[in-house]
């Protein structure tokens, strides 16, 4: 609490060795995550168009674009060690 009683957010950012490491850590498994909800609404949403004719060339469409997608799971993998490797980082997940 400040002293005109208002409570302050309490934020901690620290940038020093080990915390970039951390902070990387959790920006790329949000990505990851992110990643993975968009493959499954995709694949979900293009399971349900398979049921009508009319939207069955959508849902092949949304099949193609979940498919390139898991390219990508990689790819963030990769560009996570990448950027670990860079700055120094002790890991390297292969």
């Amino acid at each position: 609490m400040t002293a005109s009683g208002k409570s302050e957010e309490n934020e901690l950012d620290l940038h020093l060795g080990k915390n970039d490491e951390l902070v990387i850590n959790q920006r790329y498994e949000t990505l990851s995550i992110v990643n993975d909800f968009l493959i499954g609404v995709l694949f979900l949403v293009g399971s349900v168009f398979f049921f009508y004719a009319s939207t069955e060339n959508a849902g092949v469409w949304l099949f193609v674009i979940g498919s390139a997608q898991l390219l990508i799971r990689p790819t963030i993998r990769l560009a996570h060690n990448v950027h670990l490797k860079r700055i120094g980082g002790k890991r390297w997940d292969m």
